[in-house]
C-alpha cells in the first residue's frame, strides 16, 4: 500500500492549499467526478458565459 502526507479530497476551485510548504510532501488527490469540481465545470464558470451570451443576445 502506497503512503501519503497528505490527502486532498475533492479538486473544487476552493481547494487550493497546496503551495511550497507542501513541496517536499507526497500528496493523493481523491476526486470522484471530473477533475476542477462543480463550480468549473458545470457551475459559475459556464453559468457565467452563458448569462453574457443571453445579454448580448
Amino acid at each position: 500500500m502506497e503512503t501519503y502526507d497528505i490527502a486532498i479530497i475533492g479538486t473544487g476551485s476552493g481547494n487550493s492549499i497546496l503551495d511550497e510548504r507542501y513541496a517536499s510532501k507526497r500528496a493523493a488527490i481523491c476526486e470522484q467526478g471530473t477533475f476542477g469540481g462543480t463550480c468549473l465545470n458545470v457551475g459559475c464558470i459556464p453559468t457565467k458565459m452563458f448569462v453574457y451570451a443571453a445579454e448580448v443576445a
